[in-house]
């Protein structure tokens, strides 16, 4: 009997923090220096007017991609925790398509994943 009451008092236990850790995440959005950085990120983004930014099969300028990605931030950012998150969750696909965003110079060459174009503009950042 003692050890029926321990497993169940065990397992009841670690539902709890698992649980707790859930309940955690749900509320987070990230702290001031992340979203700082998250800011700078978009910056960068509608800086780049070299690059043609697609999304859904559709070709969008640099304003129109920063004014995106705003968007997208606003509405998930009680969900993201950091600047990868956001890349994730934000920047690298479609929440409807589930389609990769893509990156490509002016000129149609280089295509590219928007998600791997931003981890590598997030580590720049990072570096200054």
């Amino acid at each position: 009997m003692r050890l029926i009451v321990r497993t169940f008092l065990r397992n009841v236990l670690c539902a709890l923090v698992l649980l707790g850790g859930v309940a955690g995440l749900a509320g987070a959005t990230p702290p001031p220096s992340e979203d700082k950085i998250i800011l700078a990120l978009i910056q960068r983004v509608e800086a780049r007017t070299d690059l043609v930014f697609v999304r859904n099969g559709s070709d969008h300028n640099a304003a129109e991609a920063a004014t995106h990605l705003r968007t997208k931030y606003k509405y998930f950012k009680v969900e993201l925790i950091d600047a990868e998150d956001f890349i994730e969750r934000c920047g690298s696909r479609s929440e409807l398509t589930r389609i990769a965003y893509k990156v490509k110079a002016a000129d149609g060459s280089g295509v590219r994943d928007a998600g791997d174009f931003l981890r590598e503009e997030l580590r720049a950042l990072r570096q200054h």
